[in-house]
């Protein structure tokens, strides 16, 4: 009954002792000064029934002292609290860039780099469902294949259907770096972030690298850059007359130079040679760029005296009019 109720005046209900000392007095004392009329022998009303006012006759005791403690209960002025959290959460914006030109098809991953690069990119989406994220996909050229959104449904089925040949072969990295960039640059977020992903040189585009890196921390937007693929040589599947045959390409990534787009930015950068650690790498920028959640704790308190002070002032009339009306005894 007050398991989740506190009392503002806990102190007064140390008066609920007067109840039981109203009880004894009235047992031991009060009864004893009600007027009465002596008889030498009681015998003869032996066989009488009670009646239903003498059955009644301790009613007006019983709900005077029920009364008395449900006063007492009020005026402790029971309260029930409710407690809980508001939550404001403080999202991310950040734009996947990811490499399709034709080495992606390489298959020192499984199946292949670029649908293992989809794969944990939409894990990567999954895990933040607060954040705005974007999607620009960049081989020679770079276009936005999904602005910053918050539908996630959307950009998953849009990165689905990335695939190496959507633009002509090449690997321009700069573009891709400063269109996602351009994404990102006047969003209200006061984090924003690019995850740059390549498995080559930069050879093309009409931006460099590092300028698109000066460009993205003007803005202030970190760059995470990973080289993806494997030490040594990789196997490149080549289309010829008799079929899909495999051939062994060196494995060039300009590790260099994504280090220093990190650098610049303040970002990281990440090595991936096989699906697990591609994994691992996006684990650790997805604890890198946590939404910071703000928690506004409330406790609202919820007045509970008048009800006993109801319930305390009924049984006190009903115990008035009991003893003064249907009660009352003539001296």
């Amino acid at each position: 009954m007050f398991g989740n109720v506190t009392f503002a005046y806990p102190w007064m209900l140390y008066f609920l002792a007067v109840v039981p000392l109203m009880i004894v007095w009235h047992w031991k004392i009060g009864r004893t000064k009600e007027a009465s009329v002596k008889y030498s022998s009681l015998n003869s009303f032996g066989g009488i029934p009670a009646s239903w006012k003498e059955k009644l006759n301790a009613a007006p005791m019983v709900l005077r002292s029920m009364a008395v403690g449900l006063l007492i209960v009020a005026l402790a002025r029971p309260q029930s609290f409710s407690s809980g959290q508001n939550m404001t959460t403080e999202g991310i914006d950040i734009v996947l860039a990811l490499d399709i030109s034709g080495s992606m098809t390489s298959e020192d991953f499984k199946p292949n780099r670029i649908e293992a690069a989809k794969s944990v990119a939409d894990k990567f989406i999954d895990g933040r469902p607060n954040d705005r994220i974007g999607l620009v996909i960049f081989a020679r050229q770079a276009f936005t294949q999904c602005p910053l959104t918050i539908d996630h449904t959307v950009l998953k089925n849009l990165l689905k259907k990335v695939e190496p040949g959507m633009v002509p072969d090449g690997t321009a990295i700069g573009n891709g770096l400063a269109d996602a960039v351009g994404r990102l640059k006047n969003g209200e977020a006061k984090s924003k972030a690019v995850i740059l992903m390549t498995d080559g040189v930069n050879n093309s585009g009409e931006i460099d690298p590092l300028t698109a890196a000066e460009i993205a921390k003007t803005y202030g937007v970190r760059v995470y850059t990973i080289g993806i693929g494997t030490n040594g040589e990789a196997p490149y599947p080549v289309q010829t007359p008799f079929g899909v045959r495999y051939q062994m390409v060196p494995v060039q990534i300009d590790e260099g130079l994504l280090k220093q787009i990190a650098g610049i930015t303040g970002g990281e950068y990440f090595r991936a040679t096989d699906n697990r650690t591609l994994n691992q790498i996006y684990e650790k920028i997805d604890k890198l760029e946590k939404s910071k959640i703000n928690v506004t704790s409330y406790r609202n308190a919820a007045e509970l005296f008048p009800g006993w002070l109801d319930a305390g002032l009924i049984l006190l009339l009903l115990e008035l009019g009991l003893s003064r009306v249907v009660l009352r005894r003539v001296p």
